[in-house]
């Protein structure tokens, strides 16, 4: 982890699948400068609010393993623990944006037998 955190970005950028490495050589991290920045002052201990982003496309680097990024899922930010194994990852991957369906119970004309039910009632 020490040595991860010692690389250039180029030099990790190496490390990574293609697609995740031309997105760091293209220079997308110009885009994100402003994130980089309030984590770069987080850890100095300069920026005392949660980090809040809407960079779901940013490619997570070593330097921030162990801090708290919370992450716009369309609706909400979502809070994300940053760990070693996350390394190299999308922050969009850690943040779903879908939630799943929980169904209640079913209404009248769902089944068969509730139609029945429905009519006996009357």
């Amino acid at each position: 982890m020490a040595e991860l955190q010692q690389l250039d970005i180029k030099e990790f950028a190496t490390l990574l699948s293609s697609r995740k490495r031309r997105t760091i050589e293209r220079g997308v991290l110009k885009r994100y400068a402003s994130l980089i920045k309030k984590i770069e002052r987080a850890k100095a201990g300069q920026y005392k609010k949660p980090i809040k982003t809407h960079a779901r496309t940013m490619v997570i680097l070593p330097n921030m393993v162990g801090m708290t990024i919370h992450v716009h899922t369309g609706k909400t930010f979502h809070p994300v623990i940053i760990m070693e194994d996350m390394i190299g990852c999308y922050l969009g991957e850690l943040a779903l944006t879908r939630q799943r369906v929980q169904h209640s119970a079913p209404g009248i004309g769902a089944t068969k037998s509730s139609t029945a039910a429905a009519s006996k009632a009357k």
